[in-house]
């Protein structure tokens, strides 16, 4: 027995092999057995690359452990291994004497020869500073389901279970939590429920029985603050938020969407749960989709889209016509790298500057991003909040590895929501007063007018408005006050967000500022580099436009500025131009996380120099 604070293990095999399966389930065992966790989902590209080549590996890998867990893992402390493909692309990232389960059966001549072996791997020497577990799960697997009447397809899609379950053998997991998935998911299967039972407990015995030597892993539980737990990933977060937002504001939620990845996954989530009030809707494109969402604004209701970059291109000119007609809608933009198609499911930070500046004339609005996966909840109920007080669209800027990925959330009461209360312009039952759809609160918000309530009559569309009246006008001086209140609006969100926090030292030599999924990384690279004695802080941007009020104060209290990104230096950009500081971009444009020691390497380089 082996005590550990906390382990990242990867499942990687073909896209048949079901391993997406395999680690949502060791994800959901270890949040219910009490682990911090953190996940990345690692799909191919290629939607039917050849069988048991490189391009086809799928993996997930899970980082869970007793401790706080912001990454899904530096280095892997066990990898298992469906095939030689999988076995070849992820063998670098397995630390030496790290726990190496491999499916023996799919290791023939012809499959090792397809990943681009010259000998087996297993036999010739390679695998001598891991620690090997060869299981013939083939064999194994037909074995256990020998006896239940299945399809030679259903046989093989139990073969998950097989390594699942010695997956759960060697890190103390129990079985329960994946038996009562088996059991709902197959509820008008009985043979596959059987089948996947016998499998799931033959592979848990096999560790029992042939894995002694090695022994096995125990990783404590966290000590979490009271309240109700679960593991969540970024995109029902979003979900959730959604749903909680039209709850808060008492309104209609009408979310329409192209099911483009990985926004896709956010219109099947909503689709599958059904929620009254709801009205989901699968859109021809992505500007379609916005035209609808801003419609249901117009309407009264709250619209909201999702889409990844190529689309919100796409969604630029009704993103337009939001701004100039001031209205409230939320577009949730779930960035992939780019550009064009580029890799869809792989992750990158690139839409910053788009998402700021990426439309006609002078067109401010709201910009978010959460920073965690569980985030998406809190950023998505702030950006709803923002979108219907201020009158304008808001864009959320998340990403793939935050929509895919995994983590522990504490499920808020309904007492710890927002207040979000709508109120919808009225008649003023005086008929010698017009109604002006332009008049200003104090937020230089306008009213917001149902359409059809008699008495609220008003011009609307994306032709310049006329102060106060909303009536066409190309009068110049009124152009220039209307676009200068317009950008007063957005600006005047920063009077009430909070102010940035440092995590560290309030001033010295070294800040860490970041935005988005790179949280994780920063914060603990930056720990680590304070343990070892080094001054250096960190900082994270969830508002992203405006930023706070105390951003620039913050930059000056330190000699140098550091700002990794997954892009070519987008947020280092805007702070450079915005204050004029001298801020240093740490750039990764590889599709995956920061790794801690990219960042943490980058650190001791400017605070030792």
């Amino acid at each position: 027995m082996q005590e550990r604070d906390s382990v990242a293990i990867r499942f990687a095999g073909d896209a048949a092999d079901g391993m997406p399966f395999v680690g949502a389930q060791f994800t959901a065992t270890s949040a219910i057995h009490g682990n911090t966790v953190c996940t990345l989902p690692d799909p191919p590209a290629e939607i039917r690359a050849p069988a048991g080549t490189l391009p086809g590996v799928s993996g997930f890998q899970v980082h869970f452990g007793k401790l706080a867990v912001h990454t899904p893992g530096e280095s892997l402390q066990a990898l298992v291994a469906m095939n030689p493909a999988s076995l070849k692309a992820n063998l670098f990232d397995l630390e030496p004497g790290g726990l190496l389960i491999v499916n023996s059966d799919a290791f023939c001549a012809e499959e090792w020869e397809k990943a681009g072996y010259v000998a087996n791997p297993l036999e010739n020497g390679l695998m001598q500073g891991y620690r090997l577990v060869a299981v013939p799960m083939d064999q194994l697997n037909r074995e256990a389901v020998a006896r239940v009447k299945l399809s030679s397809r259903e046989v093989e899609r139990c073969k998950s279970c097989f390594a699942l379950g010695v997956a759960f053998w060697f890190y103390e997991r129990p079985l329960e939590t994946t038996l009562a998935w088996i059991h709902d998911t197959y509820a008008k299967n009985p043979p596959m429920i059987e089948a996947s039972t016998r499998t799931l407990k033959t592979g848990y015995q096999y560790g029992e029985t042939c894995s002694a030597p090695l022994g096995h892993y125990r990783v404590g539980k966290a000590e979490n603050s009271a309240g109700r737990f679960r593991q969540i990933t970024g995109t029902k977060a979003l979900a959730l938020g959604l749903l909680a937002a039209a709850q808060q504001t008492n309104l209609p939620l009408v979310f329409a969407s192209f099911p483009l990845p990985p926004a896709n996954e956010l219109l099947h989530q909503l689709c599958e749960w059904k929620q009254p009030g709801v009205k989901v809707i699968q859109a021809e494109d992505d500007l379609a989709a916005l035209n609808l969402a801003l419609g249901a604004s117009f309407g009264g209701a709250l619209g909201v889209t999702a889409t990844t970059g190529p689309g919100l291109a796409l969604q630029s000119e009704t993103l337009g016509l939001a701004v100039i007609s001031e209205l409230p809608c939320v577009v949730i933009d779930l960035q992939r790298a780019g550009p064009s198609a580029g890799m869809p499911t792989k992750s990158e930070q690139a839409d910053l500057l788009q998402a700021l500046h990426g439309r006609n004339g002078e067109c401010p609005l709201i910009v978010l991003a959460p920073a965690t996966p569980a985030d998406g909840f809190a950023i998505v109920l702030e950006a709803v909040r923002l979108a219907i007080r201020y009158m304008t669209p808001v864009i959320v800027l998340s990403d793939t590895f935050l929509a895919q990925s995994a983590e522990t959330w504490r499920v808020p009461s309904l007492q710890e929501l927002p207040e979000m209360g709508v109120t919808h312009a009225v008649p003023t039952g005086n008929g010698s007063s017009a109604f002006l759809p332009y008049e200003r609160d104090t937020h230089l918000a306008r009213p917001w007018a149902v359409p059809g309530t008699a008495g609220l009559e008003h011009c609307t569309g994306g032709l310049e408005k006329e102060e106060r009246t909303g009536n066409v006008s190309y009068d110049p001086l009124n152009h220039q006050r209307m676009v200068a209140m317009r950008a007063r609006k957005i600006a005047g969100v920063a009077d009430e967000l909070p102010p940035l926090e440092v995590q560290g030292p309030a001033h010295g030599e070294l800040l860490v500022i970041g935005w988005g999924s790179t949280f994780g990384a920063i914060r603990t690279a930056t720990e680590r580099c304070r343990s070892k004695g080094l001054a250096v802080a960190s900082a994270h941007l969830r508002h992203l436009n405006p930023l706070p009020q105390n951003v620039g104060a913050i930059l000056r209290c330190y000699r140098r500025v550091l700002v990794p990104e997954l892009n070519a230096g987008q947020l280092c950009s805007v702070l450079r131009s915005a204050y004029l500081i001298d801020a240093i971009s740490l750039s990764q444009l590889q599709g995956q996380p920061f790794l801690l020691s990219e960042i943490e390497r980058k650190i001791e380089e400017l605070v030792i120099s």
